[in-house]
């Protein structure tokens, strides 16, 4: 398995924890967090491969558009009531 993809679970994990202890209220609130987190992350690093912008990662992870996407979907996620 790529690095890469492998970093994506425990960055995540963390930003979706950080959120929760922001925002969250139940052990249901977390669960939803964590992985509202990683599917964002997952999707900006996507998307940052897609677009190929010519931005700093971490090693092949694009770090800056997944935690953009992750925390704008954390966002939607609360909006919606979660």
């Amino acid at each position: 398995m790529r690095p890469d993809l492998l970093l994506i679970v425990p960055i995540a994990s963390i930003y979706g924890a950080a959120f929760h202890l922001w925002r969250g209220r139940s052990f249901r609130d977390l669960a939803v967090c964590v992985v509202t987190a990683n599917v964002g992350l997952a999707l900006g690093h996507l998307a940052g491969q897609f677009f190929g912008l010519d931005v700093p990662t971490l090693g092949q992870l694009h770090v800056l558009e997944g935690t953009l996407c992750s925390w704008g979907l954390l966002f939607v996620a609360t909006r919606l009531k979660l």
